[in-house]
């Protein structure tokens, strides 16, 4: 990235990093505020950001802690770039575009001086102002080269191409997969295991597209794509998307998407033992690992744990057996939380420290996680705790990412 700070002077810096403790106080209301009257001002911007994580609270609190750490590291911006990265894959995913970033910076500023009021002098306002412009700079060149990749990939395309549903097949009680395939009959892009596409829902009835992002739960090099998709309930505002998949949309239905994206990806030059932990639909992206690293790496030793509610909320077990049957260096196993399951499961209740030492045979592993907040959060204690090293933990939070316990 090289110096990201040209063109702020030193005393612009010091101003915007005399603001992060404010920003840690106030943060978050600031980002609420930001959204509210952007979102009131530019109502175009509600078909592209998700309306769930806005009410739920993710988004804005996912948003300060860019802020605040953009803030923090202004004079090396550098050093956030994993995080920036991340975030670039989610903008590239939902086709964010430079001209955007004006919009975002001007109610920014906006909800900054309206929230901290007096507080807010012109001298801090001006410096925002100065140092967005060069954070916005640095998300703008990274996408510029993610949206070249994706141009340039073989089969690959920007923006939303129209796929065909060629199949829709239950797995559990909840989660249903839905093979894709392109309509204009066109080459797939190859994508790394791990990642995920952005579906456009153009739902009858409602006001605005609902963009979701679903994990790619197959190994790349089919002729196909297969998301599969957890119905939520459809009274909660998160169910809109999921339930218009599961009760509306059928085989033959064409639905828009985007490339593949994501940084949550298999690292497959490795050879210590593979470990895949998830919790409910947390296992889509973890089953794209799990084909890719069986075809691939067929003598690294796997170990795949599942926790599901009960045998029928578990999806793809069935596949998963096939797959450990076929390949004798896969071992796997499933947590059941239901006490009725006890004799179709390896373990009752939750994944807990004790147990999960008991079937991990070394700390020395690699080890990818995917799931529910709570469950992320236990699963990453729990690896602490057996001293597994940081860079050994990779993990996707299906949420707008605020935190994980450290």
């Amino acid at each position: 990235m090289g110096t990201t700070t040209v063109g702020l002077d030193q005393k612009t810096i010091e101003i915007i990093k005399s603001t992060v403790p404010v920003l840690q106080e106030h943060g978050e209301a600031i980002t609420k505020h930001f959204y509210k009257i952007m979102l009131e001002n530019e109502p175009e911007l509600k078909n592209v950001f998700n309306q769930t994580n806005q009410r739920k609270g993710g988004q804005p609190k996912a948003l300060a802690n860019t802020v605040y750490a953009a803030a923090a590291n202004i004079e090396h911006l550098e050093d956030i770039l994993p995080h920036v990265k991340q975030i670039a894959h989610k903008h590239t995913s939902l086709n964010i575009k430079p001209e955007q970033y004006p919009i975002v910076g001007k109610y920014l500023l906006i909800a900054i001086k309206e929230v901290l009021g007096d507080a807010a002098t012109d001298e801090i306002i001006n410096a925002w102002e100065e140092a967005y412009g060069v954070i916005a700079d640095v998300f703008i060149d990274i996408e510029k080269e993610m949206y070249e990749e994706k141009q340039n990939t073989p089969g690959g395309w920007v923006g939303f191409r129209d796929f065909t549903i060629v199949k829709k097949i239950p797995e559990s009680e909840v989660i249903t997969s839905f093979y894709l395939k392109p309509t204009d009959n066109g080459k797939l892009p190859s994508y790394q295991p791990g990642q995920y596409i952005t579906l456009k829902a153009q739902i009858e009835g409602e006001p605005y597209d609902h963009l979701r992002q679903y994990s790619l739960s197959t190994a790349p090099g089919q002729d196909f794509l297969r998301i599969s998709v957890k119905r939520e309930d459809e009274h909660s505002p998160e169910g809109i998307v999921s339930n218009y998949l599961h009760n509306q949309v059928e085989e033959g239905a064409i639905l828009p998407i985007s490339a593949p994206s994501g940084d949550f990806v298999l690292i497959n030059t490795e050879q210590k033992p593979l470990v895949l932990i998830s919790g409910g639909v947390g296992l889509t992206p973890l089953m794209s690992m799990l084909e890719t690293a069986v075809k691939e790496q067929p003598d690294r030793e796997i170990i795949f744990i599942h926790a599901a509610r009960s045998r029928a909320f578990h999806a793809m077990k069935d596949n998963v057996a096939s797959i450990a049957e076929a390949n004798k260096q896969v071992t796997y196993y499933t947590v059941y939380a239901d006490e009725s399951d006890l004799d179709k499961c390896d373990k009752q209740g939750r994944i807990d420290y004790d147990w999960l030492k008991t079937v991990i045979p070394t700390a020395d592993a690699s080890f990818y996680l995917c799931g529910p907040k709570g469950f992320m959060g236990a699963m990453n204690s729990h690896l602490r705790k057996m001293d597994v090293a940081e860079s050994d933990i990779h993990f996707e939070l299906f949420a707008p990412m605020d935190e994980i316990a450290n």
